[in-house]
């Protein structure tokens, strides 16, 4: 069936229940669409905003927000308390994940869920059984707002005294949820900047997306680790992989931004600069809030944020980019390269040829991506410096809010590039592939070919 007459017909009524036409990809891609255009009606409501926003302004608030992105056209406080609540849910559904929601709903209006759409919430959530998924899918938003209610009473004993009880509650509300999500959204348009010293502020908000950027298949195999005794090849994959780029980026941080006035630099304290250097190395695995200012920072740190940007964080997280795993998984493969050896091999395991496969093409459609982002940038924004235009870019594609102050200043053209590539950085660039191929059955087989590479 067409996609034209899925989209006329998206349910297919059976005796059971109805179930959806839709595939996987198409679900998640226009789901994100929906919410967009929900979000951008809401917000564009009088009670949303002391001044009416425009169109354009509410829809791009509205798509970074489902995309958990945080990068900004305004600041979140323009927005009037029922704006903020609407940024606040965006930003959980797409945290979280639609389809994670999307599933639960479903299931609570009495709909069967189809194979196919357990199948994109079971790899959403890198589950590898059927068996009690709807159970997990309960158990990942109980986590949630655990993590959630701890962060902000964690928040609230810095930032309670300084603001006040009802002021000081709701900015640590808004940033524990937003901090979880990997969302970056802040209420302060230096997001955490008058925080860059707070030793408070930094752990509470670096755990809050390091932890959800892990996966919660990760989280809850931590959890049960005493009880099961060990941990799958997934889980110490992201783990070694957070701990080594977070380390690395850190000392590469504190190396090239030590004299910068600008930045760490201008803080007196080692301890400040500890902090600073931490924070401003996990924050772009798609978490996008900031101590320090992003565009003061040097170009080689600024390029070295874009490859962190790049790789994201872990497979059914709160994050987006090409995901820890997928950058590892290529590094194995240029390893057994070039040591001759038959398969990538990691921690005595061998990694399948579909994992590379998708390793590959996922790698391959971020930067199709990115590419194309910049690209037509450099057509609508003959003003703005290229380099800029570059770190925006990779920030869109990972969803994650981090730049150098020239979002507000794009052309509408420009920012509908930015929101389509915040989509499409969410949803998965290997979903647009899905999205627009058309389905070839399994044909004959062709001898092999020689193609040489390099």
């Amino acid at each position: 069936m067409r996609l034209s007459q899925r989209l006329r017909r998206p349910l297919r009524h059976l005796p059971h229940g109805p179930i959806i036409r839709l595939s996987p990809p198409e679900f998640l891609l226009l789901g994100f669409v929906f919410f967009s255009l929900l979000g951008t009606l809401l917000l564009m409501l009088p009670p949303a905003s002391e001044e009416p926003l425009a169109w354009h302004q509410a829809l791009f608030t509205a798509a970074s927000a489902i995309t958990v992105t945080g990068l900004v056209v305004i600041q979140v406080s323009e927005l009037s308390l029922f704006g903020q609540l609407v940024v606040l849910g965006l930003i959980q559904i797409g945290g979280i994940g639609f389809m994670v929601f999307a599933a639960l709903t479903l299931l609570l209006l009495g709909m069967r869920l189809p194979l196919r759409q357990k199948q994109l919430v079971k790899e959403s959530l890198n589950y590898t059984s059927y068996q009690h998924l709807i159970h997990l899918v309960r158990l990942v938003i109980a986590f949630a707002l655990i993590m959630e209610t701890l962060g902000t009473l964690l928040l609230a004993v810095a930032w309670v005294p300084r603001f006040g009880l009802q002021e000081g509650l709701w900015v640590s509300f808004f940033h524990a949820i937003s901090a979880f999500n990997n969302a970056g959204f802040s209420t302060w348009s230096g997001s955490l900047t008058a925080d860059v010293a707070n030793p408070i502020v930094n752990v509470t908000v670096s755990l809050l997306f390091v932890i959800g950027g892990l996966g919660f298949i990760v989280v809850a195999e931590l959890v049960e680790w005493r009880r099961i005794g060990s941990l799958s090849l997934h889980a110490r994959l992201v783990l070694h992989a957070t701990f080594w780029l977070a380390l690395v980026g850190m000392l590469m941080f504190l190396l090239l931004e030590w004299h910068n006035p600008a930045t760490l630099g201008g803080l007196e304290s080692l301890p400040a600069r500890l902090q600073a250097a931490w924070f401003q190395s996990v924050t772009p695995r798609t978490a996008g809030f900031n101590t320090l200012d992003t565009g003061s920072l040097d170009e080689p740190t600024a390029l070295m944020t874009m490859l962190l940007m790049f790789i994201g964080a872990g497979s059914g997280s709160t994050a987006s980019g090409i995901k820890v795993t997928t950058f590892v998984v290529m590094l194995l493969v240029a390893r057994s390269f070039l040591r001759g050896g038959a398969q990538p091999t990691v921690f005595r395991h061998s990694l399948s040829d579909m994992t590379v496969f998708k390793a590959v093409a996922v790698a391959l459609s971020g930067m199709l991506l990115i590419f194309t982002c910049l690209f037509v940038l450099t057509i609508t924004e003959p003003g703005k410096v290229f380099f800029d235009l570059a770190f925006e870019s990779v920030s869109a594609f990972g969803t994650v809010g981090l730049s150098r102050g020239i979002t507000a200043d794009l052309s509408l053209a420009g920012q509908a590039t930015i929101i389509v590539t915040m989509i499409l950085g969410r949803a998965g660039p290997i979903s647009l592939g899905y999205f627009i191929a058309t389905r070839q059955p399994k044909g004959l087989k062709y001898a092999q070919g020689i193609v040489h590479i390099g």
